[in-house]
């Protein structure tokens, strides 16, 4: 899949994930749009899996890509971005888990970035969510052109 039609692909899941649930994360993404095994998500909240880049499938330059476009349009329509701080399930300790191989903070901090509807997109957000993923798939059929 180019990438073009990989951002077609995510655009028109984030709209109505932010609407079921009221942000948009990268790891919600990925298991939505069939890149992410739940089971392996689970896994890696449990720490049996290293980091969460190894059982995504998709290479990592596809995966750069699409999260800086969802990033991109996020912040055009108008999300507020929150890190959030994902540690592993279970018994024991409580570890902050990785994303990437790397572990560069920048990666690490994007994976874990939600992008959250404001205050005034709760209120309506039907109306919101909808003008947004419509404004999300027309960005991206203007960059076809």
């Amino acid at each position: 899949m180019n990438n073009l039609k990989l951002q077609n692909k995510a655009l028109q899941t984030t709209g109505p994930l932010c609407k079921e649930k009221g942000y948009i994360s990268f790891v919600d993404l990925f298991i939505k749009l069939g890149y992410l095994e739940l089971q392996d998500y689970e896994k890696w909240r449990r720490g049996q899996i290293p980091y969460l880049e190894k059982v995504i499938n998709l290479n990592l330059k596809k995966i750069s890509y699409l999260m800086k476009a969802v990033k991109a349009n996020c912040e055009k329509g108008n999300l507020r971005a929150s890190q959030t701080v994902y540690k592993s399930w279970g018994k024991g300790s409580k570890k902050t888990l990785r994303f990437s191989k790397s572990g560069t903070r920048n990666i690490e901090e994007l994976y874990s970035t939600h992008f959250l509807m404001t205050k005034e997109k709760k209120q309506n957000p039907t109306i919101e969510t909808t003008k947004q993923g419509e404004k999300f798939i027309d960005e991206a059929k203007q960059l076809a052109l």
